[in-house]
């Protein structure tokens, strides 16, 4: 069988074969990408954990208004032409909009737009920054929080990696956990069950980790209630 880590993955495996078990560790929108039929009913040769509920993207812009509660326009960024990207896109949209607040997209490609997509972006002291589930941010995580940083910018992150590398804050899933419930459907399969009829499951452990050296060099004061949530505060 074989174990699968991010979304292409799966993708790439399934193309080489039809039949061997696959289990997929973080995937995207498993349906929408065709590696399953269904959530319950996978009905392939696929199943396994997906990394997020479209849902949790309205939560990265709450989170930012909390810590900066003046910001009016917020870039969101997104892998260019993604379907994830997209999909996250629309969410925070629907939840800026009754907020009055301005969404506009910076869409990385993996090499060679970073840099002019966030100056292009970077005006004013009320821009903030939503950082998207995508191959492009986490491939370039290290040039993505220094350039926040570098404009100002208070951001969100989908995972924590970004707020160890200086980002302000992230909120998103556990990704050792995913890995470790991966090994139950390892086994689960090796003992003769088949991926068709084991259900793609969600995430059951979200962190919000939060940087206050990060917050101090933009200024910002976290409020305690946020702290209070935290799972984790980087001094």
């Amino acid at each position: 069988m074989l174990v699968a880590g991010i979304g292409p993955t799966t993708q790439a495996f399934q193309e080489l074969t039809r039949t061997l078990p696959i289990v997929f560790t973080q995937s995207v929108d498993p349906v929408g990408l065709g590696t399953v039929k269904s959530m319950a009913r996978p009905g392939g040769n696929a199943t396994g954990f997906t990394q997020f509920e479209y849902g949790l993207s309205a939560k990265w812009l709450e989170l930012l208004r909390e810590v900066v509660p003046r910001v009016t326009r917020v870039g969101v960024v997104r892998d260019w032409g993604a379907a994830v990207g997209l999909g996250q896109w629309a969410v925070i949209g629907a939840a800026a909009s009754p907020l009055g607040v301005e969404i506009l997209p910076i869409d990385l490609a993996v090499t060679g737009n970073t840099e002019s997509a966030f100056t292009e972006f970077a005006r004013g002291p009320n821009d903030g920054l939503i950082v998207g589930v995508g191959t492009a941010a986490t491939i370039q995580r290290k040039l993505v929080v220094g350039l926040a940083a570098r404009h100002m910018l208070p951001a969100v992150y989908p995972y924590r990696f970004f707020v160890e590398g200086g980002g302000l804050m992230s909120y998103g899933p556990n990704l050792i956990d995913l890995y470790r419930r991966s090994a139950s459907y390892v086994d689960r399969i090796l003992k003769g069950e088949k991926p068709a009829d084991l259900p793609v499951q969600a995430p059951t452990k979200y962190e919000l980790v939060i940087n206050l050296k990060a917050a101090k060099v933009l200024g910002l004061e976290v409020p305690a209630t946020l702290l209070a949530r935290a799972d984790e505060v980087i001094e």
